[in-house]
């Protein structure tokens, strides 16, 4: 496409009023783009200006220098074929450093902060491309769906009401999951008192009279490869060794005729699905609903199960109580005690202790007067209108409850004797009872590497990236049900331990979210976080060294390999975060409108005074997801910001080249600071590891710049939440204090 460029500057929003628009406008030239200026450029009359250009000169890429880039989107969107690109002179100029009338620097030190931004502005539009979407040959849209429990049924009926086609895979001879032993549900409607009867043979029937559903039980998932929108699926039957299970078995040259679909599995007779195989049955997306197992709880030696008679968990006494009648006497304990006696077990949460007042109901409605049962318990977790049940259980005669370190279990007598501690009222417990429940969390599935089964490079699973102790989320509370393979979504067990309830509204969740991957894929863009985003990486193959890093650094398992070790893209499972892009050393990877030579010319477009060691020059790369939201709000709320710092937005912390940081270092910039994402206990990255692996490089180019003869600390990284629009201005500030105390980069001028 031919650009046709058009620069505006919107001098409205305080912005004409603090800064001199001709020096803005004169900055613009300077670059190569004559500058109209607009006292609203959002209003009428502004977008009347900006279109009659459209109109009349063929304008189709746009500088608007007025607000931030995170508002007024659809006002500046000229549609497809267009570039519009933002400077930011509103939250990051004229609100954040007003100037001061009794210093005449202060004015000064502003304004060069605005010409900069225009600056940085014009040269993104010349460095950006119109993208073309990526277009696949062939897209099936169809959904698996893993699991036949609460959530696979849910997610398969919902989807299929949108016009999906839906395969169920279960392992078992039936569908229904652990809620066929169920003997009772949670309450679901006021006054929630009543525990209800179990509606999955409702959920059983709806599914198995949908024609848009076909059920493949006694099915496990071999192996999963592709990507959205053409993912390929081997089955295997539930409980046999496939070749993906034990690969030793088979050699390389067969593994690669199975893969080509010429060859059936050894072990199962089962042929790959691929696109060249007449068998094939290819999907869109895969809805992972395989739940979660009991916890193991015999490491509480203390507490009998697995060594003393009528010590069970939850999960066995619900089978009981499914059978028949339940003893008298039962003590339902909810937290291991001994030395872990403010914790409970391992998985557990709210869930748990609505299923222990559940099945103290069952106690006193199988034994009347007779009935004792005692739950106790260092957490009881009732959110909602769960609460209202607990309150009616504590009213019930024979149920006592009490918060309590259990400290041994034993026999006694033909019965069992629990010994508790640290009471409510301070005393020491010696109940006798017939039956201990322990509390036994919910284990999600995908702590088993092999559930999801994943032909990917990275691995098959999600344990690879070692975060969430075996849960399959991307970002648990900004984008539930989305696991860290894109199209592969998570619902119910597999995510986190859930009611009924819960279980199906997460599962309908996931069955969008699916639909939405399906669509994307279709249109050649990308889901979350940048929906809608029509750029992809672009590999320069030629100059690759094979060096693994874009694949290994990859948050999402993107890239694999081909049969000769070069990186194999795969356009739909990407998420565009441009880690891939940040991690290249020879800098080969780049997207039409974000990488490595525009940054760098954005950075290069920042002037850097060489004779006055007052102004100093500090290059902030910030993320576009927590930190540039709260370098916006910081705005908003009038806070000052440096005036020696020039922000420079980044689609995530893990794009960035150490490449531009020597760039910056070496012309001259005085310091450069990263603000990304928190990781570790406290994760917020937007996409998952970016930020992480962006501290761990910066690790390494405070060598390169001892090897400069500069000082490590002329380049530092700080995590930010993008509730932090308070403190970014202190951390700024006292970063920026830390380069004037070193002074002046001595290659400034050079």
């Amino acid at each position: 496409m031919d650009k046709v460029y058009g620069a505006y500057l919107c001098t409205g929003c305080s912005i004409g009023d603090v800064l001199d628009v001709d020096g803005l406008k004169e900055a613009a030239s300077e670059t190569g783009m004559e500058m109209q200026e607009h006292a609203c450029l959002c209003g009428e009359e502004g977008q009347a200006l900006i279109k009659k250009d459209i109109d009349e000169n063929g304008v189709n890429t746009f500088v608007v220098c007025a607000c931030s880039p995170r508002v007024m989107q659809d006002t500046f969107d000229y549609g497809e074929g267009t570039i519009t690109v933002r400077g930011n002179l509103r939250e990051h100029v004229a609100w954040t450093a007003q100037p001061d009338e009794e210093d005449e620097d202060a004015a000064e030190y502003l304004q060069e902060v605005g010409e900069d931004y225009v600056r940085m502005a014009v040269t993104r539009a010349q460095k950006s491309e119109v993208p073309e979407p990526y277009q696949m040959e062939q897209i099936t849209k169809s959904i698996l769906v893993m699991g036949g429990g609460i959530a696979g049924l849910t997610a398969a009926t919902e989807a299929a009401k949108a016009g999906y086609g839906v395969t169920i895979v279960e392992k078992t001879d039936k569908l229904g999951g652990k809620a066929l032993g169920w003997r009772k549900m949670f309450p679901t409607a006021y006054p929630y008192s009543e525990l209800e009867e179990p509606n999955i043979e409702q959920m059983i029937a709806e599914v198995t009279s949908n024609d848009k559903i076909t059920i493949k039980t006694e099915t496990e998932v071999a192996r999963i490869s592709g990507a959205p929108g053409e993912f390929r699926v081997t089955l295997k039957p539930a409980g046999t060794e496939s070749e993906w299970d034990a690969p030793e078995k088979v050699g390389v040259d067969e593994r690669d005729l199975i893969e080509k679909g010429e060859m059936e599995d050894p072990n199962t007779g089962l042929k790959v699905y691929t696109e060249t195989n007449p068998d094939a049955e290819l999907v869109g997306a895969v809805v992972l609903a395989t739940g979660w197992r009991p916890a193991d709880v015999s490491e509480y030696e203390h507490l009998g199960h697995g060594s003393l008679q009528n010590v069970v968990t939850n999960a066995e006494f619900e089978r009981l109580a499914k059978q028949g009648k339940v003893p008298a006497k039962v003590a339902f304990i909810q937290s291991p005690g001994s030395t872990d006696n403010d914790r409970d077990f391992p998985y557990c949460n709210s869930v748990t202790s609505m299923v222990a007042l559940k099945q103290a109901q069952y106690v006193c409605d199988d034994n009347g007067d007779n009935a004792q049962a005692y739950i106790l318990y260092q957490h009881m977790r009732t959110p909602g209108n769960t609460e209202l049940f607990y309150k009616g259980m504590q009213q019930r005669d024979g149920v006592f409850m009490t918060k309590a370190t259990v400290t041994k279990v034993e026999e006694a007598g033909g019965s069992l004797k629990v010994t508790a501690e640290n009471t409510l009222l301070g005393e020491d417990l010696e109940l006798n009872v017939d039956m201990v429940v322990l509390a036994a969390g919910m284990v999600p599935t995908t702590v088993d590497e092999s559930t999801i089964n994943l032909a990917y490079r990275q691995g098959p699973g999600f344990l690879d990236l070692d975060l969430f102790d075996g849960y399959a989320d991307s970002h648990f509370i900004c984008f539930p049900y989305e696991t860290r393979r894109t199209g592969v979504y998570a619902c119910g067990g597999v995510r986190k331990a859930e009611t009924m309830e819960e279980t199906i509204d997460d599962a309908t969740g996931a069955a969008l979210k699916a639909i939405q991957c399906i669509e994307s894929a279709d249109r050649g863009v990308a889901v979350h976080p940048r929906s809608g985003d029509q750029t992809y990486p672009d590999f320069f193959f030629q100059r690759c060294t094979q060096c693994k890093r874009c694949t290994e650094e990859c948050p999402f398992g993107a890239l694999d390999d081909d049969a000769k070790g070069t990186p194999l893209p795969n356009p739909t499972r990407c998420r565009r975060c441009g880690t891939c892009m940040g991690a290249c050393p020879e800098r080969i990877i780049g997207f039409a409108d974000y990488n490595i030579d525009m940054i760098g010319s954005m950075v290069k477009a920042i002037e850097v005074p060489d004779d006055d060691e007052d102004k100093l020059r500090v290059a902030v790369f910030v993320c576009e997801n927590d930190a540039y939201p709260a370098i916006d709000m910081s705005g908003m709320r009038h806070n000052k910001m440096n005036t020696l710092v020039r922000f420079i937005p980044v689609r995530c912390l893990g794009s960035v080249n150490m490449v531009w940081i020597k760039d910056a270092m070496s012309s001259g910039m005085d310091g450069v600071l990263l603000l990304g994402c928190r990781y570790g206990d406290n994760y917020q990255c937007h996409f998952v590891k970016g930020s992480e692996i962006a501290n761990k490089r910066m690790e390494n180019i405070g060598e390169t710049l001892g090897t400069l003869g500069l000082e490590p600390e002329r380049c530092a990284a700080e995590q930010v939440a993008i509730s932090d629009y308070d403190k970014i201005p202190e951390i700024i500030e006292e970063f920026v204090e830390s380069i004037i105390e070193m002074g002046p980069n001595p290659f400034k001028g050079f």
